[in-house]
């Protein structure tokens, strides 16, 4: 019997797409690639990109159940299912847009529910364990290629957080040879990536800095009656003052000194956190909003300075957060000594960039090559990330 893989691996390229929705919970980023090779000989060709945002009916349900204490089996398989859909039609719109018949491989992360990087008791036992949803089945049946799906589970029965994911990708695409080069995604939560110059897989740090978009968005619709999901080009944001007492405040925050490997999420700095900051004290939201802005550029600045082996001569931002004028404002004002960058500036794209990580983390599994960075995890070892449905 020939393997289901035997061409796919024959093949000089593959054209595979890449699937992304993230703890924003505003959409799926869609990207076509065209991959060829795979570890240190990953080339990657971006063809298209498609943004297709979730309804708001949607994106409220997937917030909800976010939080842990609402929802249940049954609404778990329903909206699993509906994701599974709504992931197929961000992928017929990229392929209608970019005139493209046949693909050869998905890479969807599906969308994160919980998230429990840290021991947790239960039944009797300690339990760490993530979760994301988003039937991979129908994306299998429309387009009749394999998918790769549920890449983060892997790495935590082998000791990691299951998170950041990315930097694997990030090793491959963008290490120098001659300079520090950090990598600052700003979506929902924010991620960085250290590659010092000449470095090796083992020698790449990569931790969650602290809320990206999260907060700033919870706060912009607030401001906004629910108008706005998010601080469109940092407007609002620019309108405030920062409050000096209250982002003291939110400095002193433990997540930020801890050592990594780390991560977080919405579990951390969803609407209770949110809730926390309204109620220091009786100040204009705008300038809540700022200071929330002000904040996420200094949790990155902070975390260079803490976890950095020296300074990087460059911070490439990538991500929605890349298109808030006023928080790479702060992120330059709070970084005097690092050229901040975004994707664009190298002739790349922001919006796609973590869903071409999840074409070529999908690629890797395809080809049995472990996909993990376990100097970023936390994982014993190095494993093959993702499951394949055929």
């Amino acid at each position: 019997m020939t393997h289901p893989f035997l061409s796919l691996w024959e093949q000089p390229s593959r054209l595979v797409v890449g699937l992304m929705s993230g703890t924003s919970a505003d959409g799926v980023d869609a990207a076509l690639t065209r991959i060829t090779g795979y570890g240190l000989d990953t080339k990657v060709e971006q063809l298209g990109f498609f943004f297709q945002p979730f309804d708001n009916a949607t994106r409220q349900r997937i917030l909800a159940l976010c939080g842990g204490d609402v929802g249940g089996s049954r609404e778990l398989c329903l909206l699993s299912t509906h994701l599974g859909k709504l992931y197929a039609q961000a992928v017929r719109a990229l392929l209608e847009t970019t005139g493209t018949a046949q693909i050869d491989l998905i890479g969807c992360h599906g969308q994160t529910v919980y998230h429990i990087p840290e021991e947790t008791p239960y039944l009797g036992g300690r339990i760490r364990g993530t979760l994301q949803i988003g039937d991979p089945s129908y994306l299998a049946e429309e387009f009749f290629c394999p998918v790769v799906s549920d890449f983060r589970i892997r790495d935590m029965a082998a000791g990691g957080l299951g998170a950041p994911l990315v930097p694997y990708t990030e090793f491959l695409l963008y290490r120098s040879e001659t300079e520090d080069v950090a990598l600052q995604n700003i979506g929902g939560i924010g991620n960085i990536t250290l590659l010092p110059a000449g470095c090796a897989l083992e020698d790449v740090t990569a931790f969650d800095t602290g809320p990206g978009n999260m907060v700033m968005d919870a706060l912009a619709a607030k401001i906004t009656g629910g108008a706005l999901p998010y601080d469109d080009g940092g407007r609002l944001a620019a309108s405030g003052k920062v409050i000096p007492r209250l982002l003291e405040k939110m400095l002193d925050d433990p997540y930020l000194a801890k050592q990594p490997p780390k991560t977080t999420g919405r579990e951390y700095y969803g609407a209770s956190y949110v809730e926390t900051l309204l109620s220091f004290g009786d100040y204009p939201l705008t300038d809540v909003l700022a200071t929330a802005t002000r904040f996420t550029a200094e949790s990155i600045a902070l975390s260079l300075r803490r976890f950095a082996p020296r300074m990087p001569a460059r911070l490439v931002v990538g991500g929605g957060g890349s298109r808030n004028p006023t928080l790479l404002r702060f992120l330059r004002e709070a970084l005097p000594d690092c050229q901040v960058q975004i994707q664009e500036d190298l002739g790349l794209d922001s919006d796609a960039k973590e869903a071409v990580a999840f074409a070529i983390l999908a690629n890797e599994a395809l080809f049995g090559s472990c996909n993990n960075a376990p100097s970023a995890t936390g994982a014993k070892h190095g494993v093959v990330m993702g499951r394949i449905n055929l």
